[in-house]
């Protein structure tokens, strides 16, 4: 005879699923999407379906034929780890490099753990990290492949704002001689849309749109995502406004490379990032410090994704000091 068990009260009840949860996350995500699909056609496609397909099918085997369980993939948790990595990857990435990286997202980064609610580090930006230290050259490789419906685009013109600005300074430019020579690095044009980039970081407008429904929609709170940019701004405009012609402005930071999808989408994700307000408003100052301490003196032009990792492993200390009040205490 099977038991019922009940725990203390009091009991809350609340009708969001994993995967209502990851559906809002999807639809979010279509804005950019539908701009990255625009701009780089094909490619686009068949790096997003490669993807989902693939970390579906990994964590489809691995629970059914390792851990010996019932499969989950019907939360869609995989397909949303699957298409954040696409969007993350570089246009020109071939598809089994996709493929490793799925591999790698959901085998070692999640299915490890235990899968969905273990994991320690956001899975995929463990794919996007271990394909960028295993293939540098595909993983910078910014030329934009040929589309269906834009032309006019040189294809070999896909350099990213960060990596123009950082190869600059380093030949010894100021970064007013970079502006002047880069037409494309003004605000307007890495506000709507810029070229040069991986594939989900193309529109800012599109990133937002999407942090704007999932703030509607109650998916995530806002704690994360603005603590994340109100730090690269101050700790960027600090810098700036002591050297000017060697530090990029705020505006700058946030609106290049992949802060703004890292910050709304990857940051935010629950099993990954802290429970309190407290612990979500340190774990997004830690992450914007250490974005900034990278793009201006590390090796890489871009850190949102490394500082993302650092300050995942610090969210288990984060619960356990930094805890939320007690549910009924004033």
């Amino acid at each position: 005879m099977r038991k019922l068990l009940v725990s203390p009260a009091p009991h809350i009840h609340g009708n969001e699923s994993t995967r209502k949860i990851m559906r809002d996350v999807l639809i979010a995500l279509s804005p950019s999407l539908v701009v990255s699909l625009y701009f780089f056609g094909v490619s686009a496609i068949e790096l997003v379906l490669v993807g989902a397909l693939a970390c579906v099918s990994v964590e489809y085997v691995i629970q059914k034929y390792l851990m010996k369980v019932k499969p989950t993939i019907n939360d869609l948790s995989a397909a949303v780890t699957g298409v954040l990595l696409a969007l993350n990857l570089p246009p020109s990435a071939p598809w089994w490099v996709m493929l490793i990286g799925s591999v790698v997202a959901i085998g070692v980064a999640k299915m490890s753990f235990g899968g969905l609610g273990h994991n320690i580090f956001n899975p995929a930006l463990v794919g996007r990290v271990f394909l960028l230290i295993s293939f540098p050259a595909i993983m910078t490789d910014w030329s934009i492949p040929d589309s269906w419906f834009r032309d006019g685009v040189d294809a070999a013109s896909g350099a990213t704002p960060l990596s123009l600005i950082k190869e600059g300074l380093s030949s010894g430019m100021t970064l007013e001689q970079i502006q002047a020579q880069n037409p494309n690095l003004s605000y307007m044009h890495m506000l709507f849309f810029k070229t040069g980039g991986s594939v989900g970081e193309v529109s800012a407008i599109a990133l937002i749109l999407g942090f704007i429904y999932l703030l509607v929609r109650k998916v995530i709170r806002p704690h994360i995502t603005l603590s994340i940019l109100v730090t690269i701004a101050v700790v960027s405009g600090i810098f700036s406004l002591c050297d000017p012609q060697q530090f990029t402005d705020p505006a700058f930071n946030i609106l290049t490379g992949g802060v703004l999808i890292g910050s709304i989408f990857m940051a935010t994700d629950y099993v990954t990032s802290p429970m309190s307000t407290r612990g979500m408003v340190i774990y997004g100052v830690g992450i914007g410090f250490i974005t900034v301490m990278i793009r201006y003196f590390g090796s890489y032009p871009e850190g949102i994704s490394f500082a993302i990792l650092i300050m995942n492993s610090f969210v288990p200390l984060l619960n356990k000091y930094v805890k939320p009040k007690r549910f009924g205490r004033r």
